[in-house]
């Protein structure tokens, strides 16, 4: 079986496009990404001594570009959070003022291209982790449309909402590093057969209908964050873009919605991880159930075991309607909404964040209050479709980031817009 299995990894084919493109590029890899022969941790003790016997996708396609792997990120344990706190190696630092967070989960990712360590790096998004570390560490942040990057060798969290994702430090070499991971790879069920050609990047704004929803500019977010995105839409206008209010009603349900779905996920994906090959070592002596229990308690931090917990109760006897399936419905009137306005609406664009990076330690006190901060991009997620988070300005002498958003497999559309605004800005 062995023998058949790398046969078949043989015979995986590496696009020609992709070949040589990043030759003496350092890229940082997102801790959550299998390396072949490098320790891959998702940042939990529940994986300590974990060496993948191979690299996922993307990294293959980093390598056959010609990228040098400058190393593996710091990250939320499991993707689970908005700052990079919920680490086993501590909190991540943003490079812009290092007592604020970087953002997460990718938030090692973000910083390692704002501090200068790298001009690109691989992150993954699953409710906004991407653009989040992005718009707080003032760089550009693609998240893919779902299917349109492999997932094959990401270690799951979610699986319905994950993409792999470019974060660098201009629209240019986001682009460059999307136009290498981009494509279809058959070991992934998901993944579609859409690749992008780096060649077609050039700024284009002028003519294109941008919707701006309402739902994005109302209560929680920043005022000063509000007014620094309301410029760059200006801005937009003044290189020919045509503006237009649209609404996105069902946005009220994203969060409950996309947490219900996440944590039942969740719950499910990691219940493979019992430290009998890696890990904090068992206590033999104890019975099974004990021993596992122990295991697990050990090497999962306090916020992966609460979203284990809350995604095991919702998907338990008696509650699967009342929340799973609702959260079901609910993801479809979102998708509905978002295909409604971008019918008429070549992109969508509001702010990434509500807020700039907070201070270290300001929301790990309260998970609620930093579940709410994803409001503005786990719709997204729900929604499958791609956005980018581009620098726009500053509020509190911190970075802001505009969030621009488009039709399912339409990053091509998206990167041009970002291009044509960064050049403008």
């Amino acid at each position: 079986m062995q023998d058949t299995y790398n046969a078949f990894l043989s015979t995986v084919e590496i696009p020609s496009s992709a070949k040589g493109v990043l030759s003496g590029i350092r890229v940082a890899v997102k801790d959550n990404i299998s390396t072949k022969d490098i320790p891959t941790t998702c940042a939990s003790k529940i994986l300590t001594g974990y060496i993948p016997p191979y690299d996922a996708h993307a990294v293959e396609l980093l390598k056959a570009a010609g990228a040098t792997i400058a190393g593996k990120t710091n990250m939320d344990e499991f993707g689970m959070g908005t700052t990079t706190e919920n680490s086993a190696f501590g909190p991540a630092l943003n490079p812009r003022d290092t007592s604020r967070v970087t953002g997460g989960s990718s938030g090692g990712s973000a910083a390692a291209v704002a501090g200068g360590l790298v001009s690109m790096a691989l992150g993954s998004d699953t409710g906004g982790s991407i653009r989040c570390p992005a718009s707080y560490c003032g760089i550009v942040g693609l998240k893919p449309s779902y299917g349109r990057v492999s997932r094959y060798g990401l270690i799951a969290y979610a699986n319905s909402f994950e993409q792999i994702g470019p974060m660098a430090a201009n629209v240019t070499d986001t682009a460059k590093l999307f136009s290498v991971i981009a494509g279809h790879d058959r070991r992934d069920s998901t993944s579609v057969a859409k690749p992008y050609d780096f060649a077609g990047l050039h700024a284009e704004i002028k003519g294109k209908v941008i919707g701006v929803p309402k739902e994005y500019f109302g209560e929680g977010v920043d005022k000063d964050v509000a007014a620094s995105v309301e410029k760059s839409i200006q801005k937009l206008e003044e290189l020919g873009a045509v503006t237009r209010e649209v609404s996105l009603p069902s946005m009220q349900y994203a969060l409950a919605a996309y947490y219900v779905t996440c944590t039942c996920e969740a719950s499910s994906n990691l219940d493979r991880f019992d430290g009998v090959r890696y890990g904090p070592e068992p206590e033999m002596n104890l019975p099974w159930h004990d021993a596992y229990t122990k295991v697990r308690a050990a090497g999962f931090g306090p916020e992966v075991r609460r979203r284990i917990l809350l995604g095991t109760f919702a998907l338990s006897a008696g509650y699967y309607g009342k929340y799973y399936v609702k959260a079901q419905h609910a993801k479809q009137l979102i998708r509905r909404d978002f295909l409604r306005v971008l019918t008429d609406c070549d992109i969508l664009a509001g702010p990434t964040m509500p807020n700039v990076a907070p201070k270290l330690g300001e929301m790990t006190a309260n998970p609620l209050q930093m579940y709410q901060t994803d409001i503005l991009t786990v719709p997204i997620n729900i929604a499958g479709i791609p956005a980018i988070s581009v620098p726009c300005g500053t509020a509190h002498g911190m970075p802001v980031g505009l969030q621009l958003m488009g039709r399912m497999f339409g990053e091509e559309a998206l990167l041009n817009a970002a291009l044509a605004f960064e050049e403008a800005a």
